[in-house]
This record gives C-alpha cells, sequence and structure tokens, in this order.
C-alpha cells in the first residue's frame, strides 16, 4: 500500500544497463523488468526503482544522494559486490553504530553498504 508523503520509488542514470542489471541481479538477488531498451525497473528491494540509459551516473561527490544497503554479513556483501564487478571507494570503516563501505556499480553510481559490525 503507498502511503501518503513517504518516499516510493528512486530513478538512477545507466551508462550500461546490461551490466548494471548483471551486477545487481548477481550481488544483490535483484530481478528486473525492462520497459523498452532504455528503461530497467526493479521492485521489492526497501524501495521500488528503475535504472534510465544516460551517460550521467550518481556519486555523492557531485551531490547525488547516497542510497545504503543493510547487510547482516558485511564482509561476505563485501566480497560478492567485488565478485561480481563492483568497485569499493571506501573500504569498511567505523562509524557510531556501525560499520560501512562505498561502492560504484558497472555504470558508475555510488552506493554503500552498513552493518552494526564487521564480525
Amino acid at each position: 500500500m503507498h502511503q501518503h508523503g513517504k518516499l516510493n520509488y528512486v530513478e538512477f542514470p545507466a551508462k550500461d544497463l546490461s551490466a548494471t542489471k548483471a551486477f545487481f541481479s548477481a550481488a544483490f538477488d535483484w530481478s528486473f523488468v525492462d520497459y523498452g531498451p532504455d528503461y530497467v525497473a526493479f521492485s521489492d528491494q526497501g524501495l521500488d526503482g528503475g535504472f534510465f540509459r544516460s551517460e550521467q551516473c550518481s556519486t555523492s561527490t557531485t551531490g547525488g544522494a547516497l542510497l545504503v544497503f543493510y547487510s547482516a554479513d558485511i564482509r561476505s556483501t563485501l566480497a560478492k559486490v567485488q565478485q561480481h564487478g563492483g568497485i569499493v571507494i571506501k573500504p569498511i570503516f567505523d562509524f557510531p553504530g556501525g560499520c560501512r563501505f562505498h561502492f560504484t556499480e558497472p555504470s558508475g553510481n555510488e552506493f554503500a553498504v552498513w552493518s552494526e559490525s564487521q564480525d
């Protein structure tokens, strides 16, 4: 059920829709619905959204919003991200309440993963 005034959908640019889809499918078990050659959508990932074909990318250094995944096992998630083509741009670091790392996916968009601990 949609809730008034709550975040409902997010869209990201993607230089390479096929590589982005393959990465998120393998690293995070996402599935996608294609809407023509220039748009793919995902759902049931905490927030629904999509990727549209664009030469741009979203990073925190250029003012883009940073979306953060939760992981019960951050080291395992880090390994999957790297195994499937993600590039770690900030290795695991501690912050009050937990730890996290930042990565870019094949189209260059930045995401982060956090957990309560590195164990």
